[in-house]
């Protein structure tokens, strides 16, 4: 009978743990401080750091909105709404409906689906954009997600703009099965319309970039550019580790390792990118004063040369 009543009581002080545990986290996100390498940090004084550490230069997850602030200017850009698809294809259930997930999704982040697009100006130059937001299903990929991202490179398309993509999230949503596997197709497919257009597709790398993001849409870019310590990968470390049975190099899956690898080929801090970006696409463009000039003076070399000839 003691035996009983002790589980009983156990059982309810890990209950009231756990209610206590999850007021703490969301008393955390609502309060005015966060936490990095020195302990708590205002987030307003992250905030005019573009929500990078100043200490140990880790750069945060940050939402769509902050991140079109920095590349375009702050609320200097046009937000599009994409059209959603039936919520709920497959009636999925696992500890808890799939409505219910994206219900609570919605309410958290203020968004239809984890993708936001987005139009704003580099350099006088017109961009579409597509950012994910990770506290939306880890930025999962599901049709929703994918309605989005056609809906990009179609806007892309039509008004001859090329298109930016800053990857995040952790693959394809396993509560819409081989309709979220479908989008790696989709997207793939596309990224060949915005290529076959003669339009440029940057991709921007973020912490975490993972799964079958990875696998489609973040490895497709003309150009990948990664932010610094970004997890790029596949499959899980400790997968991998399982499966080849050796031990990993240190900072495997981190975005200067890949770059070493060649699957990235600028790592750029948040501070850079729209310059960085900016100066990319009037190369690719063909609108950079620089190369301009250049090929003006040798231009005039070669009538020189020519006059000179005959």
């Amino acid at each position: 009978m003691v035996n009983w009543l002790q589980k009983i009581i156990k059982a309810s002080e890990k209950i009231k743990t756990a209610f206590h545990e999850r007021a703490s986290k969301e008393d955390i996100a609502k309060s005015d401080w966060t936490s990095c390498c020195r302990g708590p940090i205002l987030k307003k004084d992250l905030e005019q750091n573009l929500w990078v550490c100043p200490d140990c230069n880790k750069h945060h997850r940050i939402k769509p909105s902050q991140r079109f602030d920095i590349l375009f200017g702050k609320n200097n850009y046009e937000v599009f709404k994409t059209s959603i698809p039936k919520d709920d294809p497959l009636n999925w259930t696992d500890s808890k409906p799939y409505k219910e997930r994206l219900k609570a999704a919605r309410k958290k982040t203020g968004l239809e689906c984890s993708m936001v697009i987005a139009e704003g100006s580099i350099n006088q130059i017109k961009i579409t954009a597509i950012a994910s937001d990770f506290d939306f299903m880890g930025a999962s990929i599901g049709a929703a997600e994918g309605e989005a991202f056609l809906f990009a490179a179609q806007h892309a398309i039509e008004n001859k703009q090329p298109l930016l993509m800053v990857s995040s999230g952790g693959g394809m949503k396993m509560q819409e099965s081989l309709i979220s596997l479908s989008q790696m197709t989709r997207t793939t497919l596309a990224i060949n319309e915005v290529k076959a257009a003669g339009l440029p597709y940057i991709v921007v790398l973020t912490d975490p970039t993972a799964g079958g993001i990875t696998a489609s849409y973040a490895m497709l870019g003309d150009i990948h550019i990664a932010e610094p310590d970004a997890l790029v990968a596949f499959a899980g470390a400790r997968v991998i580790q399982g499966t080849v049975k050796e031990e990993l190099p240190e900072g495997f899956q981190k975005s200067e390792y890949v770059e070493k690898t060649g699957f990235v080929d600028l790592i750029v801090e948040r501070k850079d990118l729209a310059s960085k970006i900016g100066t990319l696409l009037s190369i690719l463009l063909k609108q950079n004063s620089v190369i301009s000039s250049e090929q003006n003076e040798t231009s005039e070399d070669s009538k020189s040369l020519t006059r000179a000839a005959s």
